[in-house]
């Protein structure tokens, strides 16, 4: 049996992991060995604990107000002394946080193959999204298996020089995530929340936490949600709000007064993914939320000049709005008063996946075992 090291660290990165590591569970050559960086600590065991997952190592890196070069160094050498204590097979990781570029360094470092889920996405902006755009470049000359979700993924790549044999065409796994987990979640959370007035009003679910719309750009985010509650009051928007402090203290006082706007913690994954199929639409900046709308045909008013996930632009599920409040307000307000606008975003488009990255990816795996049981 080969041990897979399996680190994540945000929430994101455990949304779309969950499904690997239940495909791994579920093989008679594999074990995952589940690592959590911290880097969204209790966020993290909220997504594992909705997929029944336990995790093996908590790392602890998190401090208050650190920064990213901070967390750069005692990810290095929390990682690095993981690798050194915990003889593993292979490590997965995800996506293009700072966990998953340090969590791919360091197996480097260990000359440990690693994998990695989600490779090939670019907007071609090495500052936006930042740092996440270089993390993926980075990790993409690090990485032995690279599980493109796309065909345009896998076109960068090739680009890139990666070799077509280690360019693997999976499909995205949070597609996965989101049809395990929707068989299992109810609307009771949004009806506690939201209470029987409120039901029936329509929604608009809103994410926003990246790092390159933090100050300014953000500001003139909220104002734009406080321009749509008041100009709105037939609608009810429902914000989670990420712990990031210099989030909350932008984004809290002009949005905390207003009677159809509720703002609230971050929603365990079951009550998100509720509060998205009941949402007639959604703002957000997140890249998962992009491609599970999609999957799910819900808009998306994306508050990026730039995507990774040009996918679901084609399919005519995203918008690109950037932060700037005249075009917020402007193009929501067109979606909640034409219904032939909003007619036009809500088909559902397979585009992110088939509900078997998961699977697909164990089995890349799986057949790279060699016989004296190493991959290197």
């Amino acid at each position: 049996m080969h041990t897979i090291a399996v680190i994540a660290g945000t929430r994101p990165e455990a949304i779309k992991l969950a499904p690997v590591i239940q495909a791994l569970s579920r093989s008679t050559m594999l074990a995952p060995l589940v690592v959590s960086t911290s880097q969204h600590r209790e966020m993290v065991g909220q997504v594992f604990g909705a997929f029944d997952i336990g995790i093996d190592h908590d790392l602890k890196v998190m401090r208050p107000g650190q920064t990213l070069w901070h967390l750069s160094s005692r990810l290095a050498e929390r990682l690095g002394e993981f690798f050194q204590e915990h003889p593993v097979s292979a490590v997965l990781v995800q996506g293009d946080t700072t966990s998953a570029f340090f969590g791919g360094l360091c197996a480097y470092y260990h000359k440990i193959p690693v994998g990695h889920v989600e490779a090939g996405l670019r907007t071609g902006n090495a500052y936006s999204p930042f740092p996440e755009e270089m993390n993926r470049k980075l990790l993409g000359a690090l990485a032995m298996w690279h599980f493109a979700p796309t065909r345009q993924a896998k076109k960068y790549l090739r680009n890139e020089g990666v070799p077509a044999g280690q360019i693997h065409l999976t499909g995205n796994t949070v597609v996965d995530a989101l049809r395990w987990m929707a068989l299992r979640c109810s609307l009771a959370p949004v009806k506690r929340l939201l209470g029987p007035r409120r039901m029936h009003h329509r929604l608009i679910l809103v994410t926003c936490h990246r790092r390159e719309n933090l100050g300014a750009p953000m500001a003139s985010v909220a104002r734009a949600l406080a321009a749509l509650a008041q100009t709105h009051p037939d609608v009810v928007i429902v914000f989670p709000v990420h712990p990031n402090p210099s989030v909350r203290e932008v984004m809290q006082p002009p949005l905390k007064p207003l009677l159809n706007v509720v703002l609230c913690e971050p929603l365990n994954y079951d009550a998100f993914l509720a509060f998205l199929r009941h949402a007639y639409f959604v703002i957000s900046d997140s890249g998962g939320v992009q491609e599970e709308a999609t999957a799910l045909g819900k808009p998306v008013l994306v508050l990026r000049k730039e995507t990774e996930r040009q996918e679901g632009v084609k399919a005519g599920a995203l918008k690109l709005v950037g932060t700037d409040e005249n075009v917020i307000v402007r193009e929501s307000a067109k979606l909640l008063n034409d219904p032939v606008a909003h007619a036009r975003m809500t088909r559902a488009s397979d585009v992110f996946g088939d509900g078997q990255a998961a699977e697909r990816i164990v089995r890349v795996l799986e057949s790279s075992v060699l016989p004296m049981g190493a991959w290197r």
